[in-house]
């Protein structure tokens, strides 16, 4: 029982925090994408 303990609370932590930054990523990503489209259609 004490494994499972230290093996979340050694790994637990760093994938918290890397779904966190890709939950981020995401949305500043998604802004990109939107401006790049608006590039696009003031150039036609």
């Amino acid at each position: 029982m004490e494994q499972w303990i230290t093996l979340i609370s050694d790994v637990g932590f760093p994938i918290i925090v890397t779904l966190y930054l890709l939950h981020r990523i995401e949305a500043k990503l998604e802004a990109v994408i939107q401006s790049i489209h608006g590039l696009t259609e003031r150039s036609q």
